[in-house]
This record gives structure tokens, C-alpha cells and sequence, in this order.
């Protein structure tokens, strides 16, 4: 008998369709979400609408994209804003990290955010990959794996929404 998960689990990879600005959206119930089937810490609706974070300790927010092509270079990144009441984001940066494949290395950007704000787009670039070799390696290396993390400084914050998070091709 398996333990229902805490975690709300979304798409484990989306293939990516770009609209013509050359952007992907991609709604909070898609995401992977540490603690978001718990009331106690968020609200992920299914409706599409944003996800709400109440409190954690723990930001771990993730998702995978597939289809993307080598040779190109992409950036992913959030749309996030506060509530009145957010707390716990100063001294607590967080941070994406993306990375194209597998076994690839993640690169991490680092964001100070500010609740003051009405809100705020954070992104990260990806770069192309060159000399792919097989179909096998090539369809591995269309995936994209990112994410938005705080888990380091171990201090409980709330307030925080994310509206979507995107992919867009830069050339």
C-alpha cells in the first residue's frame, strides 16, 4: 500500500509549444511543488490560476521540458508576486537552476527578491549544446530541467505567488 505524498506533482515533461513570441507558459498545477498538496503550506489550483505559498521552510519548485532543440539557446524563468503580508524573503535569496539533459551539471543564477514589488520576472539562460552524436543523446538533450529553490538558510517565509513559470527561445 503506497503513502499518499505531501508533494503536489505535476507534469513530469511538458513538450515545449511556443507561441509566436517565442514563449512557452507554464501553470503552477504543471509544476512539481515540495509541500503543495499540504493546505497547511500552499494553494496550487487546478484552474491554472497562481499557486500561493502560506509558509515553508523548503522552496523547492520544479519542471522538466522536453523538445527543445540543441543548438538553440533558451531562457526559463518565473513570474512571481507577493501578498501583504509576505515574510521571511529578506536575507533569503533565491535561486534558479537549469540545466539542458540529464546528466548535465545544473548552473544556478541567484535573485534577491523584493516583496515591495507588485511583482517580478526572474530568469536564467541555457545554452545550446553542440555535437550531438546519436538520436538517443539528442532526444535526452531536448529536456530541459529547472527550478526555483531556497533551502539553504533554513528560515520560514510566506506570501509568495507564482503566476507561471516560462521557457523562451532567444534565437
Amino acid at each position: 500500500m503506497s503513502t499518499p505524498t505531501p508533494h503536489h506533482v505535476g507534469a513530469p515533461s511538458l513538450e515545449l509549444k511556443l507561441d509566436d513570441k517565442k514563449k512557452m507558459e507554464i501553470k503552477p498545477k504543471d509544476l512539481s511543488i515540495v509541500w503543495g498538496k499540504d493546505n497547511r503550506y500552499w494553494s496550487v489550483p487546478d484552474d491554472g490560476t497562481a499557486a500561493e505559498l502560506y509558509q515553508v521552510s523548503w522552496l523547492e519548485v520544479t519542471g522538466c521540458v522536453s523538445k527543445t532543440e540543441p543548438g538553440k539557446e533558451y531562457e526559463v524563468g518565473f513570474k512571481l508576486s507577493f501578498t501583504a503580508d509576505a515574510f521571511g524573503w529578506s536575507g533569503s535569496p533565491v535561486y534558479i537552476l537549469v540545466k539542458r539533459g540529464k546528466t548535465a551539471k545544473f548552473k544556478g543564477h541567484k535573485f534577491s527578491l523584493d516583496t515591495s514589488k507588485e511583482s517580478e520576472e526572474i530568469k536564467a539562460k541555457i545554452d545550446p549544446i553542440d555535437n550531438i552524436t546519436t538520436d538517443e543523446a539528442e532526444d535526452e538533450n531536448s529536456k530541459v530541467y529547472f527550478g526555483l529553490y531556497e533551502v539553504w538558510r533554513g528560515k520560514w517565509k510566506g506570501g509568495l505567488r507564482i503566476h507561471h513559470a516560462f521557457i523562451q527561445e532567444l534565437n
